[in-house]
């Protein structure tokens, strides 16, 4: 990808991205008094330890490397920088501000009018899947569960998000929320397209920035069902599925990251809509049809019985 912005400022920034790798060239033109400035080179390591950013992605820490080679360079009285630095996997996909702003521009694709979309949360194994297979059985939503999206987005032979997916969910982070909003306004609007106006969307969002674009974006959520579990309960049934599941994310490494990925950018998630008073919250230590009775009732008060 090769972008160039220019200014009055006569400042010129290109950029080429691809195999994971990203150069930046920029030239500013000094404070015009004919002074022979610097010629100024960093490095980065490619494979350097990466650090979180306060969204759980991860990207490359510089190595502590600093070359200055400074020359007489007859460039009239101009400064160049070059550097390079690994790509975060977020640059494979549309810049997250453009899509906000993008979202804010254009307004949500549907009104709550049009389609009524359940926000399904709580941890790993608090039983969010068995109690959606229910609600589409008795009231006929959608159910669409961000987690087989993307694991269905992984397999898909020439998906360009495939190697990308599989890290995160290895890794238990969260994966890039251009991904996912892209996934699930594709899913809504192809079933909408359908006839459907009922959706249970399952194991979202599971962080702010991904609460705030879907609603700016796809339509605002009717509200939120928060399945609450013991973290022991939930356990157990994980390593129990984990013997049938072939899912590489039911084993306790990737179980107990999970688990910490919930608690820190989740459950700020279920706090903000809890503000709004969109939060029916439900307690899942009980027998699967006890649940069920008290989901019903959340249900039929919120979007109804039809």
């Amino acid at each position: 990808m090769l972008r160039a912005v220019g200014s009055n400022f006569n400042r010129v920034r290109t950029r080429f991205s691809g195999s994971n790798q990203r150069f930046w060239l920029s030239s500013c033109v000094a404070n015009g008094r004919g002074h022979i400035g610097p010629w100024i080179c960093r490095g980065y390591s490619s494979n350097a330890e990466p650090k979180s950013q306060g969204d759980g992605r991860k990207t490359a820490k510089p190595s502590g490397k600093l070359l200055l080679l400074l020359g007489a360079l007859a460039v009239g009285s101009t400064v160049v920088s070059l550097s390079y630095q690994k790509t975060d996997p977020a640059e494979f996909l549309e810049e997250p501000q453009e899509v906000e702003e993008s979202g804010k521009a254009q307004g949500p694709a549907f009104s709550p009018d049009q389609v009524s979309v359940v926000f399904v949360l709580g941890g790993p194994g608090a039983g969010k899947g068995t109690q959606c297979a229910k609600l589409v059985n008795d009231y006929h939503f959608v159910h669409l569960s961000a987690g087989d999206l993307l694991r269905a987005e992984r397999q898909r032979e020439g998906s360009k998000y495939g190697e990308l997916i599989s890290h995160y969910i290895k890794e238990g982070l969260i994966v890039p929320q251009e991904v996912t909003v892209a996934l699930l306004k594709q899913a809504i609007t192809e079933n909408f397209k359908k006839g459907s106006t009922k959706f249970l969307v399952d194991g979202f969002p599971r962080k702010m920035d991904q609460a705030i674009t879907f609603e700016q974006q796809i339509v605002p959520s009717k509200f939120v069902l928060f399945f609450d579990c013991p973290e022991k309960v939930m356990l157990e049934r994980l390593l129990e599925r984990g013997k049938t599941s072939g899912r590489d994310d039911d084993n306790i490494g990737s179980i107990k990251k999970r688990f910490r990925t919930f608690v820190e950018t989740s459950m700020p998630v279920v706090e903000y809509f809890d503000k709004q008073a969109k939060v029916v919250r439900v307690s899942c230590d009980h027998p699967v049809d006890e649940v069920y009775r008290k989901v019903q009732t959340a249900v039929e008060q919120k979007v109804g019985k039809n």
